[in-house]
């Protein structure tokens, strides 16, 4: 299937889908971002704070949920509903959440340094930001539209960023991807277009997904107290 579609438009300068293949069924980088909250499912537990709307809460939160909020950067009227801004600190709590998953958000945050360090912030001591970021992709047009699209990331430099914030031994990190799968992602196909196996074989030369597992100490060792 793959291999007709990628016969059919490789010379083609123009995208199968703009949607990341939302129309085709569920976008290749989704496919790892819930591989990805689907491992650590045993960590969204406890006050769960998710962006815009509690979609992987409920999906992969199980068990051990005490309450969900959500964090929206403008007023939305419900109940619940907590409205800040990660990239200046307003309306962010401090020490309130067990789980923090923050998927796909930090390219949309200029500031994102400071994004990142009131994402551990906001945590309990002990508590757990599951935080995905895209490597290869293309532009979300919708955000670029809105808010902006400013960033793509590596393991190294997400490693690097983190271990400004929090000791090395408390982050994990996983890539998702190859070649055959980004391709797939730059032209709009989705995962109905490709075999499992194909998504599953990763390259990290190809990352196309970048995961984190950040671990906010039960200690004070931050290394920016007076930040965080």
């Amino acid at each position: 299937m793959f291999e007709k579609l990628l016969y059919k438009y490789l010379l083609n300068t123009l995208p199968v889908s703009r949607s990341f293949g939302f129309d085709r069924g569920l976008p290749i980088d989704r496919y790892y971002i819930e591989k990805f909250l689907s491992i650590n499912s045993s960590l969204i537990r406890g006050h769960v704070l998710e962006i815009a709307e509690p979609f992987y809460s409920k999906k992969f939160g199980k068990t051990g949920i005490d309450k969900i909020s959500v964090l929206h950067v403008e007023e939305t009227g419900f109940d619940g509903d907590i409205t800040g801004d990660l990239a200046t600190g307003k309306g962010i709590p401090e020490g309130v959440f067990d789980c923090f998953i923050q998927t796909q958000t930090l390219l949309c945050i200029y500031n994102f340094k400071e994004a990142l360090a009131n994402s551990v912030k906001l945590l309990k001591p002990g508590g757990v930001l599951l935080l995905t970021v895209p490597g290869i992709s293309q532009i979300s047009r919708f955000d670029m539209d809105r808010w902006g699209h400013y960033w793509s990331f590596t393991d190294l430099s997400t490693r690097m960023l983190l271990e400004e914030l929090i000791p090395r031994e408390n982050i994990t990190i996983n890539t998702y991807g190859n070649v055959k799968a980004a391709t797939a992602f730059l032209y709009g196909l989705s995962c109905n277009d490709l075999k499992k196996d194909d998504l599953d074989f990763y390259d990290p030369d190809y990352q196309m997904t970048i995961t984190a597992v950040v671990r906010k100490p039960k200690q004070n060792k931050l290394k920016h107290n007076n930040e965080i």
